[in-house]
């Protein structure tokens, strides 16, 4: 098959996405309620506190919840920073942004990334991406709380790339079997550092390659695993086939079948799977003030 034999693809819409337990089995919510916002992605947890210690049956119906719906949202949390990363910590070690605290002039140490928007702070996450796969193990998951919120705008849209994958023609699915992609920092982060900044953090951080499908390694489910913002190109194709290609597969997380939509208040908090999905900050309430703070979990490396 050749590239041009998929480029008419691009414009095709997706066929309808549905729920499948192909690869595990669903368990019943016994320690809180799941009101799902999309068929296969999305849903409000009602009944925890995030301020309170986690016990281990409801620690593993989060856990469950979280691989089934990709992303959770709990509302009103009046939580402290301390409470948003003992929470996160329940599912692996944190994790500290290198690049947006050179940029912010952030601590090294701190884990829990402040990100502030306003007049002269534009939001800028306004491409669909996965956080941090130019790591070698990037994020498991992340977990986002609302601060501060403009009267309109700014809502996080999350979209589901296990879906995304079990859509594709089979011919496509044939074609990426296999095929690796190279993911970098430097376009994203690089371009606002100085030279001898981006130079030092170079070699801690070289450019990575990981699977253009990968394989959850909870759920078994195989998933797109490239993004717009981090991944370069596909190994052994030349330019041009690859970026062709890279622009269909990219494409594909702008599906409506495929998301779900979050209108943020304040203190509410978005904890999404980083593996499964991929999500698009909406920038639409500039030169309002919006601030999050984040925290992200370490993961493992993609297969």
């Amino acid at each position: 098959m050749t590239m041009t034999d998929i480029y008419p693809r691009i414009t095709a819409g997706p066929r309808v996405a549905a729920r499948t337990t192909d690869d595990w089995t669903p368990l019943p919510y016994t320690r809180f309620t799941l009101q799902p916002m999309a068929p296969t992605i999305g849903a409000v947890v009602v009944g925890v506190s995030m301020a309170d210690e986690l016990d281990a049956e409801t620690f593993a119906e989060l856990n469950q919840a979280l691989l089934e719906w990709k992303v959770l949202f709990f509302r009103a949390q009046d939580v402290t920073s301390a409470q948003h990363a003992a929470f996160a910590a329940n599912w692996g070690a944190l994790e500290s942004h290198p690049f947006v605290r050179v940029r912010t002039n952030q601590p090294d140490e701190q884990e829990v990334l402040r990100l502030e928007k306003g007049p002269a702070q534009p939001g800028r996450e306004n491409i669909w991406h996965s956080d941090v796969t130019w790591r070698e193990s990037p994020s498991l998951g992340s977990v986002l709380r609302a601060i501060d919120l403009p009267q309109l705008g700014g809502d996080t849209l999350w979209s589901d790339m296990c879906a995304a994958y079990d859509c594709l023609p089979g011919d496509v699915k044939l074609r990426i079997d296999g095929m690796v992609a190279v993911h970098d920092w430097i376009n994203a982060f690089g371009r606002g550092m100085d030279p001898a900044t981006r130079d030092a953090l170079r070699p801690d951080f070289p450019a990575v390659e990981h699977p253009v499908v990968r394989t959850h390694p909870e759920t078994g489910r195989k998933m797109l695993y490239v993004n717009a913002a981090f991944t370069q190109h596909i190994v052994g194709l030349d330019k041009s086939d690859s970026d062709l290609l890279l622009a269909y597969l990219y494409s594909q997380a702008a599906y409506p079948e495929y998301q779900c939509r979050f209108r943020w208040e304040p203190g509410d908090v978005a904890f999404w799977d980083n593996r499964s999905t991929q999500h698009y900050a909406s920038s639409d309430y500039h030169p309002q003030r919006r601030v999050m703070e984040r925290i992200t979990i370490v993961g493992d490396r993609p297969a």
